[in-house]
């Protein structure tokens, strides 16, 4: 069963899905439009280009546990 959550910080919306395919990964999207698919376990994008400002969103937002 998949599940997902969703969060929005700094203008960007973060969506993971609990049980999705490896490597862990979370879709970053502004203005509706995918900004990056970044591989949490690799800290790599798969798809797009992180700024380092997602990049820093990202990792606080894994500090904090939601990601």
């Amino acid at each position: 069963m998949l599940s997902w959550a969703s969060t929005g910080v700094g203008g960007y919306v973060f969506i993971t899905w609990k049980g999705d395919h490896p490597p862990r990964h979370v879709h970053v999207y502004r203005d509706a439009k995918l900004v990056v698919k970044w591989d949490l376990d690799n800290k790599v994008p798969m798809k797009g280009v992180a700024s380092r400002r997602v990049v820093a969103l990202i990792a606080a937002l894994e500090a904090e546990g939601v990601l």
